[in-house]
């Protein structure tokens, strides 16, 4: 039985979380395998609407194993924010596990995001300052804290005590800030070993033997393509890999078990935080796409900047991930416009690329060559299969899913959990 991996194709905010729910309910396991809680995802369930960020979408479906892998970071304070708000809208997260491997923001981290990113001005990354980056670095270190080591108390110790003869320095010397005490940060970390304790487990084996008996696990990438660290548009990226090959090293499960990859992809495009954007509009086009989609930041509320389609992302993203299927999402909200401009390539300086530059300084500089398609005005949102939408959607889809080399094989047409249409089944064996 399948083991199937979804990513963003974009720059994240595609609507993964929704595609996964969709799936949810014919998946015996979802785990989330990067990033942490700088990254949310929003669910509509009738009309109450969940805003995830470190959790996995998973969480929300009853009978489903969620599972945070070794190869996130987790936040103890915002994992137990999140689990006590979903307990108190009538939700049991007690089926969680959490792999003993993940490493821990500590409090620590966060100081040194915020106050590294301000210092760095117009060279900012645009981080959300929430310790990713830092405890990311620190597990490069070797410096970092485990799960595990929460229910060791001398181990802890020594670790904090070692990562924090550096960073105190760094802090006071040329931050001017104060001075971390171990203590504190000890005391905060071991608050939460109690509850924890329950949720912890060798999350790399559970998996396994649960692919080899059969079961269904579903592995749900945080961020997305263009912001792996590796394949991204470095620097401008987070400090994981958000592609698929990130599904393998941040669960312990091998390549030769996943089955399918997931692409999502929105009918347009946005990026939140900072770096270059081909198909970023700044006129009337950006603020009505921002609008209707409601393109604002699940964790941090910021706008997100907004574009056509870009075919070439798509592309790359089909070739990085070894793409399977495309989920095509928020084509309702390009309702109502007459031309609709799709990016089928760059030019840069004079020249035309139709793949994705590998210099940084050719990507910034890349002018969007455009077709255009016609639109529709009629509602697309009652949609329940394809031959339901409008010619021109219909059209709008096909042309996507040519220039962009993978299969279209769902499609969003409104914000709530129902409100997509499916084309081809998800939920399928490799080669099918």
């Amino acid at each position: 039985m399948p083991g199937v991996v979804i990513v963003g194709a974009q720059w994240g905010d595609e609507g993964k979380g929704k595609a996964t729910d969709v799936l949810g309910s014919r998946v015996d396991y979802v785990v989330k395998f990067n990033g942490g809680n700088n990254a949310g995802h929003t669910v509509v369930i009738g009309d109450q609407k969940f805003a995830l960020h470190l959790l996995p979408s998973g969480i929300l479906t009853p009978g489903v194993t969620p599972v945070i892998g070794n190869g996130v970071v987790v936040d103890l304070s915002v994992l137990m924010g999140e689990l006590d708000a979903l307990i108190e809208r009538g939700v049991d997260p007690s089926k969680l596990l959490i792999s003993n491997a993940a490493h821990v923001i500590a409090p620590y981290a966060r100081t040194l995001d915020q106050v590294t990113e301000r210092f760095l001005g117009k060279r900012k990354i645009g981080t959300t300052g929430r310790g990713i980056g830092p405890a990311y670095a620190d597990k490069i270190n070797r410096l970092g804290i485990r799960i595990g080591d929460l229910f060791d108390e001398a181990v802890l110790r020594d670790k904090v005590e070692g990562s924090l003869v550096a960073k105190n320095h760094m802090l006071v010397k040329i931050y001017n800030r104060r001075a971390i005490e171990v203590d504190e940060v000890v005391d905060e970390l071991l608050s939460y070993r109690e509850r924890l304790a329950p949720m912890v487990a060798d999350t790399s084996l559970l998996l396994n033997q649960a692919l080899d008996a059969g079961k269904n696990v579903l592995f749900e990438g945080g961020q997305a393509t263009m912001l792996d660290v590796d394949h991204g548009t470095y620097p401008f990226v987070t400090s994981s890999n958000a592609t698929a090959g990130g599904a393998c090293t941040g669960s312990g499960v091998g390549p030769t078990k996943i089955d399918s990859v997931i692409g999502i992809v929105k009918a347009y495009t946005t990026r939140v935080g900072e770096g270059p954007f081909p198909t970023e509009l700044t006129d009337k086009w950006g603020e009505l796409l921002r609008d209707v989609g409601h393109e604002f930041g699940t964790t941090t509320g910021r706008p997100r900047r907004c574009g056509w389609y870009d075919a070439v992302i798509a592309r790359y993203a089909t070739r990085v991930n070894g793409l399977t299927d495309f989920v095509l999402t928020k084509l309702d909200v390009l309702t109502g416009i007459d031309e609709i401009p799709v990016c089928v390539a760059y030019d840069v300086h004079g020249k035309r690329f139709e793949e994705l530059p590998q210099d940084q300084a050719d990507f910034a500089a890349a002018v969007p060559i455009y077709e255009t398609f016609p639109g529709w005005t009629e509602d697309i949102s009652g949609a329940t299969t394809f031959d339901e939408l409008p010619q021109n959607a219909q059209d709008y889809v096909v042309a996507l899913e040519e220039i962009s080399g993978c299969r279209i094989s769902a499609i969003g047409v409104g914000p709530a959990r129902d409100e997509i249409l499916v084309r081809h089944d998800l939920l399928h064996a490799r080669g099918e």
